[in-house]
């Protein structure tokens, strides 16, 4: 198997938009928790999803995030789909976007995934709104 350049532009601007998008603490205790089983996976997903789609300039991260959310709430995957509806502040991609995407998931991919995100998406805000509050106490 090839080893990754992590020195390649690919791999450097993949592992900055992560940062933006996720958070530099989010990407940290990514990488702190990285092992040599998952290390290849976590290469793979620096350079190829987040140096070669995410980075692109064609779409802003706003549109990225709403139709990654979209996506993996279509998929079922509901755990990614919670960490991109918190890093959805990071890209600018608001509440009623994430509302409006939901409503393109019930259409296109069906109501019980767009229920089953939803649930999700509610606690996610909940949580969020909890942790904004505690920090202004």
């Amino acid at each position: 198997m090839a080893k990754v350049d992590l020195h390649n532009e690919r791999y450097q601007a993949g592992r900055e938009t992560r940062e933006s998008v996720l958070g530099e603490a989010h990407v940290a205790r990514a990488e702190a928790n990285v092992t040599e089983f998952d290390k290849p996976f976590q290469d793979l997903i620096t350079e190829g999803a987040w140096g070669s789609v995410w980075s692109r300039d064609h779409w802003s991260k706003r549109e990225r995030s709403m139709v990654t959310i979209a996506l993996l709430a279509g998929l079922g995957h509901i755990d990614e789909c919670a960490m991109h509806v918190r890093a959805a502040e990071n890209t600018g991609a608001t509440r009623d976007d994430i509302r409006e995407a939901m409503l393109h998931v019930a259409v296109y991919a069906g109501v019980p995934a767009a229920n089953s995100a939803i649930k999700v998406i509610k606690d996610v805000f909940k949580q969020m709104d909890a942790e904004k509050a505690g920090g202004q106490e």
